[in-house]
């Protein structure tokens, strides 16, 4: 895959991130997952990093949704780091999730949204990086693209190399030094949906990607099911299955 079709990527998710349903539903579920995990006042008395911020869609969204944080982003792609930067008014630096460009202990928590799954991503050597750079007590809050099978032409045009389950994410954090690992799928309700759209609609390996403006109709009913989903997960439902998967873990 070349570096243009990469570029077009980067075009649609900064394009498509402040309303997309799929956005807003992933960072709802991100946030929801470091609320629900962090304890203590370590979070909250150091900042927080997102590993692998894209063009900033989530650093404005997180620094709004935690106020009082401070937000920092990583971003390998500089002219993504630029517009992440300008979209969401914090620090970002360009520099790679496999090495990255802090100190020891520097951060209370870590997003780090679809990019362990990414081919720039090298699990071992990230996973490592990011429980160096938080603190004791600090939460990485990952998510991740779930069940293996359903790869697709669009993972290939987003570089998604990794698909993961409950189980395989779960073992790679806690081999990492990560304890109360905690995992669960969602984008449940609409897997049968995703199933059809990957696997018959757009089989064909030059099928365009998802990422792409919606009706507004028909993205407001894809966000009400995720909001469905999200009051049942509250309730102590939980998927055996879904197109994602959200884990939090803390920094022993």
């Amino acid at each position: 895959m070349s570096i243009p079709v990469e570029a077009v990527e980067y075009d649609l998710m900064d394009a498509a991130e402040e309303a997309m349903w799929w956005y807003r539903a992933m960072h709802a579920q991100a946030l929801a997952a470091f609320r629900a995990h962090a304890r203590g006042g370590t979070a909250q008395a150091l900042p927080v990093l997102d590993a692998g911020c894209g063009t900033g869609g989530f650093l404005r969204r997180a620094g709004a949704a935690l106020p009082g944080t401070a937000m920092v982003g990583l971003e390998y792609n500089a002219h993504a780091a630029q517009r992440a930067a300008q979209k969401a008014g914090v620090q970002v630096a360009t520099g790679s999730v496999n090495a990255m460009p802090y100190h020891d202990a520097q951060f209370g928590g870590i997003f780090s949204l679809d990019v362990l799954c990414h081919a720039g991503a090298e699990p071992a050597a990230m996973l490592a990086e990011c429980r160096r750079v938080l603190a004791p007590g600090g939460v990485l809050v990952m998510n991740l693209p779930a069940l293996p099978w359903l790869r697709s032409a669009h993972d290939a045009r987003v570089f998604t190399v990794r698909r993961y389950t409950r189980a395989s994410i779960t073992a790679e954090l806690e081999a990492a030094g990560f304890t109360d690992v905690r995992a669960r799928y969602w984008n449940a309700l609409l897997l049968p949906l995703m199933i059809l759209q990957r696997k018959v609609l757009a089989a064909r390996a030059d099928a365009p990607s998802d990422v792409t403006q919606f009706p507004p109709w028909l993205d407001a009913c894809l966000f009400a099911a995720t909001r469905l989903e999200a009051g049942l997960m509250r309730l102590g439902l939980r998927f055996p299955a879904g197109g994602s998967v959200i884990v939090s873990a803390t920094r022993p």
